[in-house]
């Protein structure tokens, strides 16, 4: 039966011919009913058109279409030739495809087969068909149910950290691997009293009713979190997503889903914010660093014009301690927060699409600067990688290299991994073009994504910065610098 893979059958015990085709319409899964059903020959490279040929005619073409785009089983009757009975095709959505449920010649359908399929509409309705896990729909009538709380009970929020460069470099279908191991490893994470649910995208959450709130709900928490530590295989490229998670405890934060979900949001962010890939459980002292977080994005638009920033400079050192050059590093001084931390201002940069913007500074203020120093010290500029994505930035650069009379053998810069996958094909005609231009090209802690030496092979580099987790032996390495 080359062509065909056995298939656990799709809900619950039913025993009747129930068949799974790909998005092709290939079979490729049944239930033993269905099998049964069928000669074991005439499943060889299966379509689903062969084993339902009326589905590939109109009213029933349709029908079949609207199910795959709008998600909704839907059962349609079928009249059996020179008799009165009818058959009877319950067609529902899967991951990859489609399925279809078989009824048998009745002149009318048993009161067992509708609820059936009541049952499994039901099912479909609140639970995510990618992920197997309940949906948006079920969790907002979970939680409602337990409002207000006559007993404690904990609400999380789970984050997938970069998760959207997984999809960026290596595609939405490794993004659906990904959200399905995720799903499972918080699947297996949940104790007896614990619901978990897929609200959307890379977007989790759990009910967890318990009275020893909240240790209970931390404990869970850093269950899922210690969960993701493990990093994933896909198509023999390992994968490290993180989950951060926020928590919230009824009735203490909130007596409402609005109020609980606003205190779990809260500390999803103050996760994230603190470094991501760790559970935090709200506190009131958050709304404030949320406010002044807020404060801080709300001036940071204006911060170039009001000159609140400035570089510092970082000594690249080489053999015996020699310096080779320097390193401009951005920073920002504000006039009422203080000097702002590069880990809290260059995320709200990049979210708010001004990256582009203050990269450009840099690399202006500093090759400005860095003409008056003695010529044999090089000058590196970090890229990031929503600022190299953008058209035109071979030609900014020369640009600027030509207005600050700054030679461009003796700049660097520093572009991250991810630059890489994607685009790669465009990526390397700039990193080529700068080449020509006679720019050095240093890439940045190499072995934190996805890459692997065979990538490096296509690429212009004159310096890697391999990450101390690619090398990491018997001692300690902090960096190591390849040069070629």
């Amino acid at each position: 039966m080359a062509g065909v893979t056995s298939a656990r059958r799709p809900f619950g015990e039913n025993s009747e011919p129930v068949s799974i085709y790909d998005r092709t319409f290939r079979l490729t899964g049944y239930s033993a009913a269905f099998y049964h059903s069928h000669e074991p020959a005439t499943l060889a490279d299966a379509t689903l058109w062969q084993i339902h040929p009326e589905l590939s005619n109109e009213p029933y073409r349709s029908t079949l279409d609207s199910v795959i785009s709008g998600g909704i089983a839907t059962s349609i009757e079928l009249a059996v030739p020179e008799s009165d009975a009818k058959r009877h095709l319950l067609i529902f959505r899967t991951d990859s495809g489609v399925g279809v449920r078989e009824r048998g010649e009745t002149a009318s359908r048993p009161q067992g087969a509708l609820e059936d399929d009541r049952d499994l509409l039901l099912h479909q309705a609140t639970h995510d068909l990618l992920t197997g896990l309940p949906n948006r729909r079920a969790f907002s009538s979970d939680l409602l149910s337990l409002l207000p709380p006559s007993a404690d009970f904990a609400l999380m929020q789970i984050d997938l950290d970069d998760f959207k460069l997984v999809n960026d470099t290596l595609g939405h279908s490794a993004g659906d691997v990904v959200l399905r191991m995720a799903a499972e490893r918080i699947r297996n994470s949940l104790g007896p009293n614990d619901t978990a649910y897929r609200l959307a995208g890379d977007e989790f959450a759990i009910i967890q009713r318990s009275v020893d709130q909240p240790a209970e709900a931390e404990r869970l928490a850093e269950t899922v979190v210690e969960a993701f530590k493990e990093p994933l295989t896909i198509d023999g490229i390992t994968v490290v997503v993180g989950a951060s998670v926020g928590v919230a405890v009824a009735p203490t934060d909130g007596n409402d889903s609005e109020e609980l979900m606003k205190a779990a949001d809260i500390a999803l962010y103050a996760a994230k914010t603190d470094g991501r890939r760790r559970a935090r459980t709200f506190r009131r002292s958050m709304l404030v660093i949320i406010e002044q977080r807020e404060m801080l994005r709300r001036s940071l638009r204006t911060a170039l014009q009001k000159e609140e920033f400035y570089l510092e400079y970082q000594p690249i050192v080489v053999s015996h301690s020699t310096i080779a050059g320097f390193e401009a590093l951005l920073r920002w001084r504000h006039p009422i927060a203080g000097i702002v931390p590069p880990s809290v201002f260059i995320p709200m940069a990049e979210a708010d699409g001004i990256m582009s913007e203050l990269g450009q500074w840099v690399l202006a203020r500093a090759t400005r600067q860095a003409s008056e120093w003695p010529k044999h010290f090089k000058l590196a500029v970090n890229v990031s990688s929503t600022e190299f994505l953008l058209e035109g930035l071979s030609d900014r650069i020369a640009d600027t290299l030509d207005q600050s009379g700054f030679d461009a053998d003796r700049l660097e810069l520093e572009i991250t991994e991810s630059v890489l996958l994607e685009r790669t094909t465009e990526n390397l005609d700039i990193l080529n073009t700068l080449n020509v231009l006679g720019v050095q090209i240093s890439l940045d802690d190499f072995g934190t994504r996805y890459s692997s030496l065979d990538h490096l092979k296509n690429f212009p580099f004159d310096t890697i910065k391999i990450d101390r987790g690619f090398i990491r032996g018997n001692r300690p390495i902090a960096t190591a610098e390849i040069l070629l």
